[in-house]
């Protein structure tokens, strides 16, 4: 669970990124610790990265999954069986979703 004091450093960095304002690299890597950690800070920082694309999807069903969190926000993130091993496209997965 993150503080308070965590999570509205977090949303600043986040909203700053978004509306494509200047991001440090530290402040960076201080928000992709907690994406490693905690689900929430994922989807945040995946919903601010689809903002700062300008995403908008007219489609009601693409909207409805960005919303969720579950779609991806790397357009080229698609497997291609002919060219890719499986095992090596989950590899950038993040730590919460590998197996124990």
């Amino acid at each position: 669970m993150l503080s308070t004091s965590v999570r509205i450093r977090i949303k600043n960095i986040l909203n700053r990124l978004a509306n494509s304002e200047e991001v440090t690299l530290q402040e960076r890597i201080y928000v992709g610790k907690f994406a490693d950690k905690d689900q929430t800070v994922a989807s945040w920082l995946s919903k601010a990265k689809q903002i700062q694309k300008s995403e908008c999807p007219s489609d009601p069903i693409e909207a409805f999954i960005n919303d969720l969190g579950i779609g991806t926000s790397d357009p080229h993130s698609s497997f291609e069986p002919d060219q890719e091993d499986l095992g090596d496209w989950f590899s950038g997965a993040p730590s919460w979703i590998t197996r124990s």
